[in-house]
């Protein structure tokens, strides 16, 4: 007896294994199997595929090939244009050919090594196949090659001096070629321009006192020392400063410090009298005219900024004394660091006899 179910659904089936169920299917297959196989079916396709002279191998390839060409399926083709030369053509032109399809499926696959690899071939066989010297132009171009592209058009061009596609080529190669010497012009500028700045920054810093120390990586702070905008005689230096509060270990950037500027400037615009504190001051101690700055110099000395000195001030101060080996600010990652403390308070004299330890120790 029968349960009375009717025909069932086939299972629902992934396209991807739909597709690639197709390649056991001699119709369907992309290429022959370079292998021996027990499949009857492929079995007789490959004998028919390699049956014939040489040349008709390779022939028959190529046409393959140029079916998938057209369907700009180049993989594909490529693999046949392969077995067409593996097939050892003796007619030049045969050879030629597919070594200049495989040549252009390449270039479609921006494989452009093998196009120059597979034009060379193609031009060891003809000296004057003006296909593969389009196609390697091409390639070389790609590759940014520019002289040597353009070495290769000329080859072609004295023996097909009117081969619309090589002249194109060669005029876009020449084009590409100025463009490639102005970029590299303006690059070498810019280099020059940027060691020029780099120099006279230097200059800057050792006639303040400044000691550059970049960071171990490389890496740069997105704030720089640079001159005024409308400074062009480089003359008044304006530099990131950190402000730092170890008391509550936090800190305030100050990206452009004009030298000539005082400190207390700076200390009034960020704390401002009548202003409610900074969140981090609990207590209530950073009040502008009751603060400290200090500097710490390269050799780890220890100097008190009074309230009207600038920043060019403090350089000047860290200058090393006659006899004494050199000293100065230590500009890290760009920027220059003070330490601000609460005027006369233990916390003050508590920062100032740990430094004093740390460097005694040292």
């Amino acid at each position: 007896m029968t349960d009375g179910v009717g025909p069932q659904l086939a299972p629902e089936r992934n396209i991807g294994d739909v597709l690639a169920g197709f390649d056991d299917v001699p119709l369907f297959m992309k290429s022959l199997p370079g292998e021996d196989t027990e499949n009857t079916a492929i079995s007789a396709l490959q004998s028919l595929a390699y049956e014939g002279t040489p040349d008709e191998i390779a022939l028959n390839f190529k046409e393959q090939g140029n079916e998938y060409f057209k369907g700009k399926r180049y993989r594909e083709a490529l693999k046949f244009y392969k077995q067409g030369v593996d097939a050892g053509p003796e007619d030049r032109p045969i050879l030629e050919a597919l070594l200049c399809n495989a040549a252009a499926c390449n270039l479609e696959l921006k494989n452009y090594g093998s196009v120059l690899r597979d034009c060379s071939k193609a031009i060891s066989n003809n000296e004057k196949c003006s296909k593969a010297y389009y196609r390697s132009a091409l390639a070389l171009l790609a590759l940014e090659r520019v002289d040597e592209a353009i070495d290769c058009c000329k080859r072609c061009l004295a023996f097909d001096h009117d081969n619309t596609g090589v002249r194109t080529v060669y005029e876009g190669t020449l084009k590409a070629k100025k463009e490639k010497e102005a970029r590299e012009q303006a690059r070498e500028q810019r280099i020059k321009k940027e060691q020029e700045a780099k120099g006279v920054l230097t200059a800057a810093y050792q006639a303040r006192n400044i000691i550059d120390i970049p960071k171990p990586d490389g890496s740069s702070n997105p704030y720089a020392p640079h001159w005024a905008p409308d400074d062009t005689s480089n003359s008044t230096l304006i530099v990131p400063v950190f402000f730092l509060y170890p008391q509550y270990a936090t800190s305030d950037v100050i990206t452009d410090f004009i030298e000539s500027t005082p400190f207390t400037a700076h200390l009034e615009a960020m704390f401002p009298p009548n202003a409610p504190p900074p969140e981090w001051d609990k207590d209530n101690e950073y009040i502008n005219g009751r603060l400290t700055i200090y500097a710490m110099t390269h050799r780890k000395r220890l100097l008190k900024v009074g309230k009207n000195m600038t920043l060019l001030d403090v350089c000047n101060a860290a200058k090393a004394k006659a006899g004494e080996p050199k000293d100065g600010l230590e500009l890290k990652d760009g920027c220059l660091t003070f330490v601000v403390l609460p005027k006369g308070t233990d916390v003050e004299k508590k920062w100032v006899e740990e430094f004093k330890a740390t460097r005694d120790k040292d």
